[in-house]
């Protein structure tokens, strides 16, 4: 492996103290403070990852890694920026970065970065907080499924549903028992999409720890889940983008990186009995065993919407793509208003969600007859995953949400002790 690491940045202190930390730790490190001098570098010897800098004079760093990108298609290179921004992290990914950071960052967080870039991150058995064990006891006869990732860092952007600000997302891959991690656009702090880490479940399913929160990630966790990816870093400034309201652009996104197996098994989850909850009149979510994971939903509103009942069964991505991707958000006009005045819901737009007034339907046509009860189905998908591994069971919901899901979770992640 090509240990060398190239530092392109015009501040002489900068090169220095990374450089200095760089070889402390064994790599092989080079400096020079602009984008001329570093192609010249590159032509002389092509180093195993660059470091650059984004602020630089003559030729700034977005602009060099295009040029990088023109010649070098395969050369690793991390954008360091100390005025980081989502604009900034998706063009630089989008141009074939491998990762990006904002100065000033922690050596350990650095150090992250190179390793991931060179692929030297190894698994985590316990992270520093001891919040995800990534080897748990497996019971016999307890199905083992091949670990994932992808093959490539991929970016997305749009508006936060409940923010309304304008945002991306970054998926980096990671290695094997690392879990799904959700991080700042240029931080190294992370949150693990983990039950012990939801913080929220109003109107969204919310993660927080140590200083890092992650909003609205159902839809993302949901294609995670049906796609069996278990490895991934998500880089998002607070909020997952809404995008059209569903999942089938996160659909997409995972096709376009490749999906990959890696050199690992994870045990699925599964129960041994049936767990129950009623959260209240008319309403319950139960979970049986099963070989496979079968989800049903049963929705139940006044007039215009009525009834509607959905069952799934993930038995492929395809299936996955297909049925419950396209079922969009929803919501009623009074609720919106509610929303609204509570400072949610300001990314709302009649393009990205459903919205349902006295007389039916007000903005759309539906994708499906019963797309409202697919669309609990997906939402009920990603919440599963905060499990931490993919799940083998029946479940069985009836007029619940958010909240009911995530209890749900942390009852089968105590029966199974996960």
């Amino acid at each position: 492996m090509n240990r060398s690491i190239l530092i392109v940045d015009d501040d002489a202190s900068v090169r220095e103290s990374m450089g200095g930390v760089l070889r402390d730790e064994g790599y092989s490190v080079s400096e020079v403070a602009d984008g001329h001098a570093a192609l010249e570098s590159l032509a002389a010897e092509l180093p195993g990852l660059v470091l650059l800098d984004v602020w630089m004079p003559e030729l700034d760093g977005i602009d060099l890694l295009a040029r990088i990108r023109e010649i070098y298609e395969d050369l690793p290179v991390v954008v360091v920026s100390g005025h980081g921004n989502v604009e900034t992290a998706v063009r630089a990914t989008r141009l074939g970065a491998s990762d990006f950071l904002e100065k000033p960052f922690s050596i350990d967080g650095l150090l992250r970065s190179v390793g991931r870039a060179l692929c030297e991150d190894s698994a985590i058995t316990v992270d520093e907080h001891g919040d995800f064990p990534a080897a748990r006891p497996v019971s016999p006869g307890q199905p083992l499924l091949r670990q994932r990732t992808l093959a490539r860092s991929v970016v997305g952007g749009g508006l936060g549903l409940h923010s309304g600000v304008r945002t991306g997302v970054i998926l980096h891959p990671l290695g094997p028992g690392n879990g799904i991690r959700f991080a700042g656009v240029g931080s190294d702090s992370q949150v693990l999409a983990h039950v012990d880490n939801v913080d929220s479940t109003g109107y969204a399913t919310s993660l927080y720890r140590d200083g890092v929160s992650a909003r609205t990630i159902e839809h993302l966790m949901a294609a995670l889940h049906a796609y069996g990816v278990t490895n991934l870093l998500v880089k998002v400034e607070g909020e997952v983008p809404i995008l059209d309201g569903s999942a089938v652009e996160f659909c997409e996104l995972l096709e376009s990186a490749g999906v990959i197996d890696q050199d690992a098994d994870i045990a699925a989850v599964t129960v041994d009995k049936e767990i129950r909850l009623e959260p209240g009149p008319d309403q319950f979510i139960v979970v049986t065993p099963a070989d496979r994971l079968e989800l049903t939903y049963e929705l139940s509103y006044p007039d215009p919407v009525g009834d509607q009942v959905y069952t799934f069964v993930l038995d492929s991505p395809a299936a996955f793509k297909e049925q419950i991707a396209p079922a969009r958000t929803f919501g009623f006009v009074e609720e919106i208003r509610r929303l609204e005045s509570a400072g949610l819901g300001q990314g709302g737009l009649l393009s990205n969600f459903i919205l349902i007034g006295e007389g039916g339907i007000v903005n759309t046509e539906l994708r499906f007859v019963d797309e409202l009860a697919r669309h609990k189905i997906l939402d009920l998908l990603g919440d599963l995953y905060l499990l931490g591994a993919p799940l083998q069971a029946r479940v069985h919901a009836r007029k619940t949400g958010h909240g009911n899901n995530v209890e749900l979770v942390r009852a089968i992640a105590a029966a199974a002790s996960v």
